[in-house]
Formats: C-alpha cells, structure tokens, sequence
C-alpha cells in the first residue's frame, strides 16, 4: 500500500487533510510536533485522539522544542501578548512562528524518506488565513525540491496541501462532509481547557462555522 506522512496539529486543517489522505487509499505515518507551544499539552491529546479514530498504527511525537529557544512569537514567549479581538489580514500578527513550516517540512521529509513514504500532507491554508508566508503555495514548492534534492535518489516526496486555496467555511464544509471527528481538534493559540475564541486563530475557526451555517463541537469561554 501507498504511504502518506500526514503532519498533524491536532487543529482542523491538518487533521481534514489526514482524512484526505486516507480516502486516497493512503497508509498514514503521522507526525506531530511539540515545541513548547502554550496548548501544546490540547494539541498532542487531540493528535492521539485523531490518530485513533483513523486507526493510525505509526506514529511519531517528537520533541522539536529549541523552536521556543529561538522565540520571537507570541505562542512560546509568555513576555509577548497574542493578539485578540482582530484578524490581522494584511499584517503578520507575532503569532508568526519564524519559519515553523520550513523546519516541520525539513522533519517530514526525513520521515517520509526512512518510512518510504510517496506524498507528504500538511494543511497550510494560504487563502483565509493570518498571512504566514510559510503558508504560501509558492513555498510550498520550494520546499518539495529541496526535499528532493536534499533525499537519495530512490526518494521521491510530492507535498500535498489539498486546502491550500480554500477559505476557512469550505475547510468546515469539507471538514462535515468527510465526517471528519472536529470535537477532536484545537485551534485556540493560548487556551487548553476551553478556547479563547478572542485570537486570530479562534476568529478564523468561529467565522468558518458561521459562514457553513454550522455549529462548532468544541467548547469556548
């Protein structure tokens, strides 16, 4: 059977793209990464509970936490406030995490390299998001080559983003029609016990319901 290592959050992007990837008939290696996050306790509870409702037998939880050594964001530095109440759609809000994606990738491609894996999945939205540039469909590209580049020659790795242009209520729609288990997923960037729903992060998963006349599973304050 084809393999996929699906790099998953434990939010609602990373994990719809999971079920993306098993409904291509994919064997799933998962790939999560702790780095110190404020909710990254949520997270990595919400990424076993996804990995056992798609009966995920491989697994990796790696701890990645240096990425908080390096700070600069609002997620790991307790000294920086994350922002609430407004999206930053043109700004990039200091919940940027500085070139978070680029070095989850550089892990993935490792992994999908040692487990002979043939597509890699990762749910970066570019089109309704907070404007991270490793986000972007272009960097995307730039890192599948050098993924290959950087691998043996019997290595090939495709980077799937299959969410990457839609906005956040078609994520949702997708995300309901698939029947994907999203009282298993977390968005809030600082809340583990119930979401903040004030963040950039929340607001974005609270619009995307409400524009999919949908209601979110999981609890807010």
């Amino acid at each position: 059977m084809k393999k996929a290592l699906c790099v998953i959050s434990g939010g609602m992007d990373s994990t719809l793209c999971a079920y993306l990837a098993k409904k291509e008939g994919y064997e799933i290696i998962a790939l999560h990464l702790d780095y110190n996050q404020r909710t990254m306790n949520k997270e990595r509870e919400c990424f076993n509970k996804i990995c056992k409702e798609l009966n995920i037998q491989t697994k990796y939880i790696l701890d990645v936490s240096f990425i908080a050594s390096i700070g600069g964001n609002s997620l790991t530095d307790y000294a920086l406030e994350i922002p609430k109440e407004k999206l930053h759609e043109v700004e990039v809000p200091n919940t940027y995490v500085p070139f978070r994606n680029g070095i989850f990738l550089s892990i993935a491609g490792a992994i999908a390299e040692k487990e002979k894996c043939e597509s890699i999945f990762i749910g970066v939205v570019q089109e309704d998001s907070s404007g991270y540039p490793d986000c972007s469909e272009k960097f995307i590209q730039k890192a599948s080559e050098f993924i290959n580049e950087g691998t043996t020659n019997s290595c090939k790795v495709q980077i799937k983003t299959p969410l990457v242009h839609l906005n956040k209520s078609q994520i949702v729609a997708l995300a309901l029609k698939e029947n994907v288990a999203l009282e298993y997923t977390w968005s809030c960037y600082e809340k583990e016990d119930k979401a903040c729903g004030k963040c950039d992060s929340c607001l974005l998963r609270l619009r995307g319901f409400k524009e999919a006349n949908a209601k979110d599973p999981i609890v807010y304050e």
